[in-house]
C-alpha cells in the first residue's frame, strides 16, 4: 500500500487535479447510483424484459470500471489505465443511449457518473501524458 501511495504521489499531476481524499466520497455516492441502476437493468434482463444487446454495455462497463484500480495502482501503468478509462466512458455512454428508450430513469441517474468519468478521463489522460 505504501508503495502505491508513494508511486501515485510522485506522479506529475495537473494543477486542477482534485485532492486524493475526494475520490473516496465521490466514488461511494456513484457506486450507490451505479448499483441501483445496473441491478435494475440486470433484473429486467434476467426476466427477459431486456435483450442482451441492452445489457452488454452495462456488463462491459462494470468490468472496465472494476479493473481500473488494479491497472492504475497495482500495475502502475498509466497508459493502460488511460485506455481502460476511455473504455469505461465509452461503455457508459453506450449503456445510457441503449437503455434510454426502455428505462429513462437509468440514463438520468447515471448523469453524475458520466460527469465524473468524463472528468476522470481527462485527468487520467493528462497524468499519462505528463508522466511519459
Amino acid at each position: 500500500m505504501n508503495n502505491t501511495v508513494s508511486w501515485y504521489s510522485q506522479l506529475i499531476k495537473p494543477t486542477w487535479a482534485p485532492p486524493g481524499y475526494l475520490f473516496g466520497p465521490i466514488w461511494s455516492v456513484l457506486y450507490v447510483l451505479i448499483f441501483v441502476s445496473f441491478v435494475n437493468v440486470f433484473i429486467k434482463f434476467f426476466k427477459k424484459e431486456l435483450s442482451w444487446k441492452i445489457a452488454l454495455p452495462f456488463v462491459l462497463n462494470l468490468i472496465f470500471n472494476l479493473i481500473f484500480s488494479p491497472i492504475q495502482f497495482k500495475l502502475q501503468n498509466n497508459l493502460l489505465a488511460g485506455i481502460d478509462i476511455l473504455l469505461v466512458l465509452g461503455t457508459l455512454i453506450w449503456a445510457m443511449i441503449v437503455i434510454y428508450p426502455k428505462m429513462k430513469w437509468v440514463t438520468f441517474i447515471n448523469i453524475p457518473y458520466l460527469l465524473w468519468v468524463s472528468f476522470a478521463t481527462v485527468l487520467q489522460i493528462t497524468i499519462t501524458v505528463l508522466n511519459m
